[in-house]
């Protein structure tokens, strides 16, 4: 039996991975699913403050005490302020997001972190100011 070059029909996994852009109910259900798999970056708001084993976490760039954005990719957990300043925090767990976000299940899907971070307020342009 000859074998061709030419494939004529289109593997299954790239029909599955890409929603129907013309079919709006298939992309709706695909925007509206959780992100999940290992590339997911997931947020949650903190309007509160933050204590760490007993001491409260203060921004280093403007001194800010409460309203906090929590960002989560992988096991690792970064604290971002209003003023921009971001840094990674080992005392707070994934255990402790997942808790976070238990407590707020409302969640909405952005483009990029950057999108997500301008959309939230958290891109520097409300340094000093409380909005909550």
């Amino acid at each position: 039996m000859p074998r061709t070059t030419e494939q004529t029909t289109t593997p299954a996994s790239i029909i599955a991975l890409t929603p129907a852009g013309t079919d709006p109910l298939l992309q709706l259900e695909y925007e509206t699913q959780p992100p999940s798999g290992p590339e997911a970056v997931r947020l949650v708001q903190c309007p509160t403050e933050l204590a760490l084993r007993g001491i409260p976490v203060t921004c280093s760039g403007c001194r800010a005490r409460r309203d906090w954005l929590l960002i989560n990719h992988r096991r690792h957990v970064w604290i971002r302020c209003r003023c921009g300043a971001e840094w990674l925090e080992p005392e707070i767990t994934r255990r402790d997001f997942d808790a976070m976000l238990a407590d707020n299940p409302s969640w909405t899907n952005y483009r990029t972190l950057d999108d997500a971070r301008i959309a939230l307020g958290f891109d520097g342009v409300f340094a000093g100011l409380y909005l909550q």
